[in-house]
């Protein structure tokens, strides 16, 4: 019954619905007479009380008029006389007019009827099956519709010559464009063109701009969608949406589509590793994507590139060979891969003769392409803001020191006896770095405040090799766990214990995270708790333990001794080296910043032969390239 009723309404609507479409155009009467002796007008039909017509022109167009008051007669004379078909109208059927006009208060409830038997019958479907619901012609306005529109001649603008930092990364997609445009290369010794390559890593590191380089070289259809585009409120709409998508790019193979951020519906699903319940609409659009890469009926000629930084969190039957063949791994770049990305950037930007890119590229350790191309724009900006007609290296030092510790804050912090107090801390710090053996080059130190909530900051430069290996000896994690706590050793020796701040919480907190991890993650004990791993790294409160109550409680003690030791290396450190260390604050406190070549002399004025325990002098030589960055940790700040 209700269905039927639905069907009743149904055709009413289209009926309302085509007399609205067909509304004709009203006619002045002199306009409808010029037309008359034009010969424009085709057929023309009286109303069935004579006061109105109602005309077709020749080109089909339907328009209306009022007749003047005893005008008919002559009309259709006239009518007869340019051979214009006439005929009057029907009247109306007995109640037609009632129904016309309690039809417009019908319509709400006739939508609301429509859509209920609507949800009802995709309840019945299962939501989202094969060739009802949202299939076939889309759905209402067009839901089930991919939102992406295909490009059948990209042109993004970009190349794989813009392309740098990632030489094995854009490998292994050259080869992709290079398997589309050369088929018969690969197909000779049997090889087939990969299905799919999911691009992860960190963000900002070129994932999306090797998409568009794939599309700007590969000269076959291109289609770019984001993951989210799929996610919808309704059951099924996300499922329909990936069909309507590969069914596009089908027709048009070979083809590539890419999807961005797909870890918005590759998740796992439950029941595979993830922990609650499972979301119908996530899961149902994740089904699809399976079936439509490798199901029953294949997948050929459409290549599908993905990019996310989340790949731990993907589906292992998306990620498996077959659907997505190749993992392209995207990391941060490294000194020689930031130096070619900042060619790329500063194509367009005048440089000073003195700007070498390699000192640059040294200075910039753990940024990303995109902070690269942020930190060159903010450079030109201070450049602009300087009125200078070039970017100098003093304009790049700034914007180095903005990306990594924020602006200068320069309202509040001249009062004289902080600033003393921030350069002994900071002080510390350098010191207790530059006569650390074979510790990190110290390579500036301020006590500029910054708009982070530092007061001042020390910067280190890790070695290349260092940085890239992630490796690091029991005697370097200890002279880190010194050098951390210089601020405060600092502090307690000119001010005295009940007169030391706390400035050096973050460091404290440095200083925990490090001697812990040294005990129960990499065997770096005092009284050799053994080669186990008594904890994982970021491992939840509520997960299983390793350690037993009373190996906790050695732990911790194991802990405490490593920080007490490191604590009296860096309170005799500084003792020793008083002079050198009262001489640093003094130049601080004048100059606000000392560089690289102002430590490197003030440790040769007193250690000319080099820091005893180090490799010899040349531990300390300067580089050829001087580098500037952050220490593995985050930068000593007050």
């Amino acid at each position: 019954m209700l269905n039927s009723l639905a069907v009743g309404f149904a055709g009413l609507t289209a009926q309302a619905a085509s007399a609205e479409v067909e509304r004709a155009t009203p006619w002045s009467f002199s306009t409808f007479l010029d037309a008359v002796d034009q010969g424009l007008v085709e057929k023309v039909s009286f109303s069935p009380d004579g006061k109105q017509v109602l005309i077709i022109d020749r080109d089909g167009n339907r328009h209306e008029a009022l007749i003047l008051p005893g005008q008919s007669t002559e009309l259709v004379q006239k009518l007869t006389k340019k051979g214009v078909t006439f005929a009057v109208q029907a009247p109306p059927a007995k109640g037609a007019g009632d129904l016309a006009g309690i039809l417009p208060s019908l319509l709400l409830p006739i939508a609301i009827i429509g859509g209920l038997v609507f949800l009802q019958r995709r309840n019945q479907e299962g939501g989202g099956g094969g060739g009802g619901g949202f299939g076939g012609m889309g759905g209402p306005m067009g839901m089930g519709k991919s939102k992406s529109k295909i490009q059948m001649e990209p042109e993004t603008g970009v190349t794989f010559a813009d392309v740098a930092g990632c030489e094995g990364s854009k490998q292994e997609l050259v080869e992709v464009v290079e398997f589309l445009k050369n088929p018969s290369k690969y197909s000779a010794l049997g090889a087939k063109i990969p299905r799919g390559a999911v691009m992860e890593g960190p963000p900002g590191t070129g994932k999306t701009l090797l998409a568009r380089a794939v599309a700007g070289e590969a000269g076959v259809p291109f289609i770019s969608a984001s993951a989210s585009e799929f996610v919808e409120m309704f059951v099924g709409v996300g499922a329909a949406r990936v069909r309507d998508l590969f069914g596009e790019a089908k027709k048009n193979a070979p083809c590539i589509v890419f999807i961005d951020e797909i870890d918005a519906i590759g998740r796992q699903r439950a029941g595979s590793g993830g922990m609650g319940g499972g979301n119908d609409e996530r899961e149902q659009t994740l089904n699809q994507i399976l079936t439509e890469m490798d199901g029953f009926e294949g997948n050929s000629g459409v290549i599908v590139l993905a990019a996310t930084n989340r790949a731990d969190v993907l589906d292992a039957a998306l990620v498996r060979p077959g659907r997505f063949d190749r993992r392209i791994p995207v990391d941060l770049p490294d000194r020689e891969g930031r130096q070619e990305i900042l060619k790329v950037h500063v194509r367009g930007k005048p440089l000073a003769d003195d700007v070498d890119l390699s000192v640059v590229a040294a200075r910039t350790i753990g940024f990303s392409g995109a902070s690269l191309a942020n930190l060159m724009n903010e450079a030109a900006i201070v450049a602009a803001r300087n009125r200078k007609t070039v970017i100098d290296y003093d304009d790049i030092d700034y914007a180095i020191d903005r990306q990594q510790v924020g602006m200068q804050k320069t309202t509040g912090m001249s009062f004289p006896n902080r600033q003393r107090l921030v350069a002994y801390h900071e002080a510390g710090h350098a010191l207790a770095g530059l006569l650390s053996p074979d510790y990190d080059m110290v390579t500036k130190v301020t006590i500029i405040p910054r708009t982070n909530g530092a007061g001042g900051f020390t910067l280190f430069t890790p070695t290349e090799e260092r940085s890239d290996s992630g490796m690091y000896t029991q005697s370097y994690l200890k002279s880190q766990l010194v050098v951390a706590l210089g601020g405060r050793v600092a502090e307690e020796m000119v001010y005295g214990e009940d007169e030391i701040t706390t400035g050096a919480s973050g460091d404290l907190q440095q200083v925990r995270n490090i001697a812990r991890r040294m005990v129960t993650q990499w065997g770096f004990s005092k009284n050799k708790l053994g080669a186990v791993a008594w904890e994982q790294d970021n491992s939840p409160w509520y997960g299983p333990k390793a350690a037993s109550a009373p190996m906790e409680k050695a732990i911790d003690d194991e802990v405490k001794l490593l920080v007490a030791d490191a604590y009296a290396k860096c309170k005799k450190l500084l003792s020793d080296n008083r002079d050198m260390f009262d001489e640093m604050t003094d130049m601080m406190i004048e100059q606000e910043t000392l560089d690289y070549k102002e430590l490197q002399d003030l440790l040769n004025k007193y250690y000319p032969d080099g820091v005893p325990g180090s490799k010899g002098k040349d531990a300390f030589k300067p580089l050829e390239e001087p580098q500037l960055s952050p220490p593995p940790y985050n930068p000593i700040q007050l």
